[in-house]
């Protein structure tokens, strides 16, 4: 009986080893929300009307809805200059008085007051879903069929983004059908473009029509100060290929845009999204010519305003790539007059437009600014590829201030090593360049993005260490450098390692006892101890666990 009591103990205590109870959580945790690509030349997250998400930030909306609940309070009475007590209490009587006059004075104020007071419940945080479905179920009862005339009120645009956040598909449904014809002036407007992108965000189905109402608009809205970052979260966040393809359309100027169709049928769609291809398509010499004129000029139009901030954006940089491509199907001399207009007034002009610039000291913060997009950094990586060896000097030169930043971004990085495998004068790249990512190898071999940057100096292209897109990506420029570039591919390559192999063997020496207990590091110290070149092996025999280190 012993015996059986005990294996009845034992079997008890190990069926409590499961999963534990579940507990009430009232904060759900959410999918982390998607952001834009961070440009290498911004220092730090931008506010308001920079920021790269369509929320505000949390403590400036707490702030701000603290303003919103206590505006129905009375002003504040500087007591220091009424000392007298009876004197202070008549002068907060007037007050209230003329708080009241102004409130009932406003247009829907006593909805506003109602909606507030709603908004205060429904606002909580640490409130049950189910308690927060009821209040915000309440709050749309309350500013159903007015919320196209409370919107741009800076108290009531937060209550209706409140609406769109918490609520239910219908809710928000119903915002959007109530905001239409309005998206364009509510995109310029300081509060309510944050509604904006949480409709685009939360309603699919509305998604493409909201874009359409920017549609003849897009290009003015870019450079506008509050508008530009709606257009921005818009095509490289939410919007499908057809979507973008509509943002885009207005940088092909007025014929394309007049004369495309957006029925929305499947063979709309499937050529909207070939981009200014698509326009191009079946058209003649001179309707081409007209076209790509027209989206010359819609960019320089942006690249002449680097101070408005579009200049970093994806659409902006996709607009960029696509003219590229159609410049480079043209025909011989053309394309490449034209392409070379391109290049010189965007690699030689910026330099002395931004001259003149308080926001921009340098033509290094214009060109600088494509490089964190996948189109953005592909255009700098052609520019590199088909430059001369004065052109490429230069924007080595433009990109230097910024090279570690670009070693731990994705796309960024993909510019350097097309500029170590395109770049002739080695002995350019090892001043300038090489010695940016080695000094540097301290802050990059834990990510892997900064491993990626320090290998490619050893093993450039290693499927060990690079996926196989990533590859594919880097040799797009193959074709080119073998038209523009006079040294041999491998002889660039070992004067590149030669070079980047005595500061990397010595970072090693120094903490090769730190690296090689870092799962980062231990993948990084036998590429270089495979293939750098020169030194001898020494043990580190200090340790208690000995590995070779080359000095």
């Amino acid at each position: 009986m012993a015996a059986t009591s005990r294996t009845a103990k034992k079997r008890s205590v190990a069926s409590q080893a499961g999963p534990s109870s579940k507990k009430l959580h009232l904060n759900v945790p959410q999918a982390s929300e998607k952001k834009r690509s961070r440009p290498v030349t911004q220092l730090a997250p931008d506010d308001g009307s920079g920021s790269d998400s369509d929320e505000i930030d949390e403590d400036d909306a707490e702030k701000q809805d603290n303003e919103i609940v206590n505006d129905e309070g009375m002003d504040v009475v500087e007591e220091k200059a009424m000392k007298d007590p009876l004197a202070i209490r008549e002068a907060r009587k007037a007050q209230k008085v003329l708080q009241e006059q102004r409130k009932t004075a406003k247009p829907h104020s006593s909805l506003l007051t109602e909606a507030k007071r709603v908004w205060s419940l429904a606002r909580q945080k640490n409130i049950p879903t189910s308690e927060r479905q009821k209040h915000i179920h309440d709050l749309m009862n309350v500013i159903r069929g007015k919320v196209k005339d409370i919107v741009l009120k800076h108290d009531a645009s937060r209550i209706v983004q409140t609406v769109v956040k918490h609520g239910k598909q219908k809710e928000r449904d119903e915002v959007a059908v109530e905001l239409k014809g309005k998206y364009r002036d509510l995109a310029q407007n300081k509060y309510s473009k944050f509604l904006v992108t949480k409709l685009i965000r939360h309603c699919p189905a509305h998604r493409t029509s909201i874009i359409l109402e920017f549609q003849s608009h897009a290009l003015r809205l870019l450079l506008h100060r509050e508008a530009s970052s709606v257009l921005a979260d818009a095509f490289e966040l939410y919007a499908n290929a057809y979507e973008r393809s509509l943002l885009l359309r207005d940088f092909y100027g007025k014929e394309a845009t007049l004369f495309s169709v957006t029925s929305g049928s499947i063979e709309d769609k499937e050529r909207a999204k070939k981009g200014l291809s698509g326009v191009l398509q079946g058209g003649d010499k001179e309707r081409r010519k007209r076209v790509l004129t027209a989206t010359k000029t819609g960019l320089v139009s942006i690249f002449n305003n680097p101070d408005k901030g579009a200049v970093t954006h994806a659409i902006v940089h996709r607009a960029l790539w696509e003219y590229i491509i159609a410049v480079n199907e043209g025909e011989g001399e053309e394309r490449e007059k034209q392409f070379r207009e391109m290049f010189e007034w965007y690699v030689v002009s910026l330099c002395n437009l931004s001259f003149h610039l308080a926001k921009c000291n340098s033509c290094q913060e214009v060109l600088a600014e494509l490089v964190h997009t996948k189109d953005g950094s592909r255009v700098v990586r052609e520019f590199l590829a088909r430059g001369t060896a004065k052109d490429r000097k230069q924007i080595l030169k433009v990109l230097k201030p910024h090279i570690l930043k670009m070693c731990t971004n994705e796309e960024a990085q993909l510019v350097l090593f097309t500029a170590i495998d395109v770049i002739d004068d080695t002995k350019l790249v090892l001043k300038t360049l090489v010695p940016e990512i080695t000094q540097a190898a301290d802050t990059l071999y834990p990510s892997p993005q900064g491993r990626r940057a320090l290998l490619y100096l050893m093993v450039p292209r290693t499927r060990r260490h690079f996926t196989p897109a990533q590859i594919a990506s880097i040799t797009e420029t193959d074709e080119i450098r073998s038209r523009t570039s006079k040294k041999d591919a491998d002889i660039r390559q070992n004067e590149i390692r030669d070079g980047a192999s005595e500061p990397l063997l010595a970072w090693i020496s120094e903490n090769g006892e730190k690296i090689s207990r870092d799962p980062g590091g231990s993948l990084v110290i036998p590429e270089i101890l495979l293939y750098a070149t020169g030194g001898t092996s020494v043990p580190l025999l200090n340790s208690e666990h000995p590995i070779l280190i080359l000095v």
